[in-house]
């Protein structure tokens, strides 16, 4: 169901409509000195080098409430706000569920109307920084989060 694709020193991850459905930020570690962090990086990208965790970046909440001009009613407000709660709710528990313990919260740079969510995911052992590998590794929150009706 889900894709990831290297894009410079992230993934894309996509759907199964080629939709693209989040990021993922690979934790290339404490990289010295930081004028050689990029050939560093392509270097560990090119050798798969094991790494410990990362960053996924998810769409979290889209409110339908901050469009210029749109004219709305306090139903539809109401009702907007209900579905941002449940919404939120269900991430709190895919969090708790899935053992996320770090997460920041972020108005998102390409829809002013939406939130999204950047995952600290930690892996059990080190995961080689090969497509696969990674997919393999964060396919569980994935799919959960489909399964939820959050992706």
């Amino acid at each position: 169901m889900w894709t990831i694709e290297q894009d410079d020193t992230y993934f894309k991850i996509y759907d199964d409509k080629k939709t693209l459905a989040g990021y993922f930020a690979p934790e290339y570690g404490d990289i010295q000195p930081e004028d050689k962090a990029d050939s560093v990086i392509q270097e560990m990208l090119k050798n798969h080098d094991p790494i410990k965790g990362g960053y996924m970046m998810l769409p979290l909440v889209k409110f339908g409430l901050f469009e210029e001009g749109k004219q709305m009613s306090l139903d539809y407000v109401e009702q907007q706000l209900h579905d941002v709660y449940t919404r939120i709710l269900t991430w709190k528990n895919l969090m708790t569920e899935k053992s996320i313990e770090h997460h920041k919260i972020l108005v998102s740079h390409t829809d002013h109307d939406m939130l999204s969510i950047t995952l600290g995911i930690i892996f059990a052992s080190p995961v080689p920084l090969e497509k696969k590998e990674l997919l393999g590794n964060l396919i569980g929150i994935l799919d959960f989060a489909h399964q939820k009706g959050l992706l």
